[in-house]
């Protein structure tokens, strides 16, 4: 049986804490003309934690009456919200609709309509795949978005399009948007819409039961070309840092600080860095939140830098088949389930990758997929009876993947297979997600596994680039790099290792003494198996720091 706050969950539908309510309320206090303010929203308003705080909170510096307004699909949560806004604030008017924002607002989108001097909200976080592809496609068309939508981005709009002109938002999403590239159109909307404020990346805090890693924005509406520069940021993330720790009650003491530094909070530490928000130059670019020292710091590794990888190499996703339950499934090769060997592959995925080596026994899969004299191909089953009678019992399940039929490819093909002819190449390997870096080589000619990255080496040079790479990325300094530049931990301090970002590493002059010294360093490390690596790894770390010009 479904219970009503599972299918909340699944429909991305979270409620704000209390605690974390009041907070948001009062930083929006802070930016709020109280002689103007004369009504109020939350378009998703749940329970009504979020109005209520907001509510309390202008009552605590004003005693002008504003107009309440809130919306939700769930009547009974409205409801109680309604219950509770109008017997706390009797003086003021009060306006509850059970409707869908989205919905309701299509047929209006970017018509007058009711104009609010405040909106806040914690919209659902629902991504491209729970929304379906026919809906998502649907929802980025109406509101001119490009790549995977998320729900709370035609919310964004919506909310813009009723907040006046001087008005102040307060929302709560997924920090996705802030350092993504499906995060592009959001991030223009909201560069173009407004003075932005405040940015408070809340990161692994788990201040709620949410599956994604909030963030807060903080807004005034401005729809003139020029911008006021005034916005500040604070990100707060779990840390191992040694450095002695303030220990307080709760995160939202932390934050309550804004000061950066090492806090403790029940026998966690979070790193909280606290700086001023830089309005990019190019709207599209993902959102930097660095001090300036952190910024001069990132800016001398730059100006040391001879490419980035993107710009000699291309960083390749695995293949993905969409039907991992067969191909992947080696449980399901037994022998009287055996088929040709010349369907079977070795398959490199994320576990099997260390910071600099391999593991020998790789799991075997099926691949269906063939090097055609350099052009990517699919093997006839017809002529393998085996495989034909193999694939034929999973004929049905195969088939329901109909963006392959749609495409004209056969139904027993993976989604994403790649060029086979490129698997025999010395490759560099990487996961998508780790707490560490894991960049290893390999030569064995294996397929990559979705859930990994991987670059080729076309000749001699290209491989000795390949191990500066692997030297430069497996670094202490390229993780701290990748942290400040892209600002993409998830839970528990891992990071995404997405072709966007590796393609941004910057690498040194191959030609230079360090660099070369890398290359030593890395090759040693690489052929170094279960023995002590701490002393390579200190001089890699020297030596990427001076190639890059920094002291150790």
């Amino acid at each position: 049986m479904v219970t009503k706050e599972l299918k909340k969950k699944q429909n991305g539908e979270v409620f704000t804490p209390k605690e974390l309510a009041e907070y948001l309320a009062n930083r929006m206090t802070s930016y709020i003309n109280f002689s103007r303010c004369h009504s109020i929203n939350d378009p998703a308003c749940g329970d009504g934690a979020l109005l209520y705080a907001l509510s309390q909170a202008l009552c605590e510096h004003t005693n002008n009456t504003f107009s309440i307004y809130g919306s939700d699909k769930d009547a009974d949560y409205l409801q109680k919200a309604k219950k509770a806004i109008v017997e706390a604030f009797p003086s003021n008017n009060a306006n509850f609709e059970c409707k869908d924002f989205i919905e309701e607002r299509v047929n209006t989108l970017f018509a007058q309509s009711v104009q609010y001097s405040a909106i806040i909200a914690n919209p659902p976080y629902v991504r491209t795949q729970a929304l379906g592809e026919n809906k998502s496609k649907a929802i980025a068309q109406m509101y001119g978005l490009k790549g995977r939508v998320d729900l709370y981005y035609p919310f964004l709009i919506n909310m813009t399009e009723s907040l006046e002109e001087g008005g102040i938002i307060g929302v709560i999403t997924s920090n996705r948007y802030l350092t993504t590239k499906s995060g592009e159109s959001i991030r223009e909307y909201l560069l173009e819409h407004y003075d932005i404020l405040e940015v408070i990346d809340l990161g692994d805090t788990k201040l709620f039961d949410a599956a994604v890693l909030p963030a807060i924005f903080i807004g005034r509406k401005n729809s003139k070309k020029s911008k006021i520069d005034e916005g500040s940021f604070i990100k707060i993330y779990e840390s191992d840092s040694k450095q002695v720790a303030v220990q307080v009650a709760s995160i939202y003491n932390v934050l309550e600080e804004r000061k950066s530094g090492i806090y403790t909070v029940n026998g966690i530490s979070y790193s909280m860095t606290v700086g001023r928000f830089v309005r990019p130059e190019i709207k599209s670019e993902i959102w930097k939140m660095v001090t300036d020292d952190e910024q001069e710091w990132l800016n001398v590794i730059d100006s040391h830098a001879a490419f980035k990888v993107g710009e000699k190499f291309k960083v390749r996703v695995g293949v993905k088949s969409c039907a991992d339950d067969i191909f992947l499934n080696n449980s399901l090769y037994t022998d009287s389930n055996s088929i040709e060997d010349v369907f079977y592959s070795k398959l490199i995925s994320q576990e099997n990758i260390t910071p600099w080596n391999i593991e020998e026994n790789l799991t075997k899969v099926i691949y269906p997929h063939f090097d055609n004299e350099g052009k990517k191909d699919v093997l006839d089953i017809t002529l393998y009876p085996k495989a034909h009678a193999f694939f034929l019992k999973y004929e049905e399940r195969l088939k329901k993947r109909s963006y392959l039929v749609k495409s004209n490819r056969k139904w027993y093909e993976y989604w994403v297979p790649q060029n086979a002819c490129l698997w025999k190449k010395t490759k560099l390997v990487f996961p998508d997600i780790s707490v560490e870096p894991r960049f290893a080589i390999d030569t064995t000619g294996a397929i990559v596994n979705g859930n990994c990255y991987w670059i080729i080496a076309d000749n001699e040079e290209d491989l000795n680039l390949l191990y500066l790479i692997e030297g430069v990325a497996n670094s202490s300094l390229m993780s701290r790099y990748h942290d400040l530049r892209f600002n993409n931990k998830l839970y528990s301090g891992r990071r995404r290792y997405l072709t966007q970002y590796v393609s941004e590493y910057p690498i040194p002059n191959p030609e230079s003494f360090y660099s070369q010294e890398i290359i030593r360093l890395t090759k040693q490390l690489s052929a170094t198996h279960n023995e002590d690596m701490n002393g390579l790894l200190a001089q890699l770390n020297s030596a990427v720091n001076h190639a890059f010009s920094l002291p150790d």
